[in-house]
């Protein structure tokens, strides 16, 4: 480099575009072994910050040379590894050389944070300062949000979004502490994402991070194929680190049961499980037991349409089919969404379900109409405490579909299914409004019918929302971050199951299949003994509940 070309904006460290360096001989084999050899050039060329030496070489440990390997050599990575096991630093590493030796390759960092993102990008920025100048390519663009090399190769870095990379074109995305992305933006990038990714035969994807919960991380974790070659729920290769393995600091002695201790002396168990165990420790006071949730899987759907419709299996002739919809207002928020269930006999199944945050409540019941009509023009129960009663008038009147269910107050039986409209003392509605009563009794038999087998919801939306349906201010909700409307229409079809309108269809009596023993005990964890409450009655719930309120 000469005395008019000072490097990159004046920094004497960084290559500038346009700068010709004459190589020798030695650096011309050195260069070609880094080219194909990362953990040869990272050992050798990458230096990192230890806060008691200052700037050092990086000594990878084994399970962080098997990371890279792994990453090399596979297009689609998942690694689940403890906090401070240097997991950012060495995928960092990676993606420094692979934009080196790449020409015109775009990379994405993106964590669940923006200031996350750029503070690992600013350690590759710092480690890119060290590298000799002959092993950097020149400098087009360098600021805290990108760089762009002179070879044409680019890296951004940005929070976990829908938005974070529509339009572009990455040959790698990087996805860091991606359990700690909510569940509703982790959905909505994936569904953005999936374009992109499936649009190139050699995108990869490197997803990191230390549990949180019963999450889309865990969906994926689950779902990963264990060793190459073996069939898996998708593409992943795991990469699962212990925490023994993780020296206490760098260059120290690895972990022992004398620092697990103290660091649960400061900390506590369970945090110690979760960030350093790596244990998918999930939500607490779940509708559905956690062992049962652990041992819900998911299957590919047979078909899967854009606007959210997925389809397990196509409808058949002489089959009894039940669709239970939940309604939004399609401001992007909350879903609009629908379960259909084959009720033909036990184990009752789920063959399809519709989930949409944009769908309009004026275009919903057209939606609805085409869908249930498939299904042998199956029995639609909607929920109308909402936007669902307009739904619910326009497939009625409007769309003329004629297998709509309807519900009474009867008494102190409360609400009921029944066939059509009554008397003016039992005056019939179209819908279901979901009550106190409803919600109570629908989870209860919810509970029991997934828990006993009973129900078959190979679904992984529907998972996802089990794992996230919690005891919240007196009730069952999803937990915070989360969705529950697809849960939501299971709860009407375990409420639907206790009606006698539904038996004389199905010929089904679901109170006989499960033991009235079950039944009861489980009432008894959700509702205190003695408790009675008459639906036809305008009062709220008397607080007397541990689990429910209006």
């Amino acid at each position: 480099m000469t005395d008019k070309q000072k490097g990159y904006l004046g920094n004497q460290n960084l290559k500038e575009a346009g700068v010709n360096i004459e190589f020798t001989k030695e650096q011309v084999k050195e260069y070609m072994r880094c080219a194909t050899d990362p953990i040869y050039f990272i050992e050798k060329y990458i230096k990192v910050v230890s806060l008691d030496e200052g700037l050092v070489p990086f000594k990878m440990y084994d399970f962080q040379e098997h990371m890279i390997d792994a990453v090399h050599n596979n297009r689609f990575v998942i690694g689940k590894l403890p906090r401070q096991s240097g997991k950012s630093t060495t995928m960092v590493s990676y993606l420094l050389h692979y934009i080196l030796f790449n020409q015109s390759m775009n990379v994405a960092i993106l964590a669940n944070k923006q200031s996350v993102a750029k503070d690992i990008l600013s350690r590759l920025q710092l480690t890119y300062e060290y590298l000799p100048l002959w092993l950097q390519q020149g400098i087009v663009e360098w600021n805290k949000g990108s760089i762009k090399l002179e070879n044409g190769s680019k890296i951004i870095a940005s929070s976990t979004s829908s938005s974070a990379i529509r339009g572009g074109s990455y040959n790698i995305i990087m996805l860091d502490e991606f359990a700690h992305v909510p569940n509703t933006i982790a959905e909505e990038f994936f569904n953005s994402v999936y374009p992109t990714i499936s649009a190139g035969q050699n995108t990869k994807v490197i997803m990191i991070s230390t549990p949180n919960g019963l999450n889309m991380f865990y969906y994926y974790w689950k779902g990963a194929t264990k060793k190459p070659g073996e069939d898996g729920k998708n593409e992943y290769i795991p990469i699962e680190v212990e925490w023994q393995q993780v020296p206490q600091y760098p260059g120290g002695p690895l972990r022992d049961e004398k620092w697990k201790a103290e660091t649960i002396a400061n900390t506590s168990a369970e945090q110690f499980r979760q960030e350093f165990e790596c244990d998918f420790v999930g939500s607490q006071n779940t509708l559905i037991s956690s062992q049962k949730l652990r041992s819900l899987n998911w299957s590919t759907p047979i078909k899967r349409e854009a606007d959210g419709l997925w389809v397990y299996e196509e409808p058949k002739p002489d089959r009894d089919y039940f669709m239970t919809v939940d309604t939004s207002r399609g401001q992007g928020k909350d879903y609009s969404a629908f379960t259909i269930i084959d009720a033909t006999e036990m184990p009752y199944k789920l063959v399809a379900k519709y989930k949409n945050n944009t769908v309009s409540p004026m275009v919903f019941p057209t939606v609805i109409r085409a869908v249930a009509t498939k299904y042998n023009n199956a029995g639609v129960l909607v929920e109308i405490n909402d936007i669902g009663g307009q739904v619910a008038d326009i497939l009625h009147e409007d769309l003329e579909y004629e297998n709509i269910m309807m519900t009474a107050y009867k008494g102190r039986a409360g609400q009921v299914m029944n066939g059509g409209f009554g008397s003016s003392r039992t005056q019939s509605q179209l819908g279901v409004r979901t009550t106190v009563p409803v919600k109570k009794l629908g989870c209860s038999i919810l509970k029991s019918l997934i828990e006993e087998d009973k129900l078959i919801v190979e679904d992984v939306d529907v998972v996802n929302e089990l794992i996230t349906f919690v005891a919240k201010k007196n009730s069952f909700e999803a937990d915070d971050g989360h969705t529950d409307d697809l849960v939501m229409c299971l709860v009407l079809f375990a409420w639907m199951t206790r009606q006698e309108y539904f038996k004389s269809l199905t010929d089904s009596d679901i109170r006989t299949q499960i033991y009235e023993g079950q039944i009861r005990e489980i009432e008894d964890d959700l509702l205190p003994f003695g408790f009675i409450m008459d639906e036809t009655e305008e009062g709220e719930w008397d607080g007397e509940s541990r689990w429910f309120s209006a």
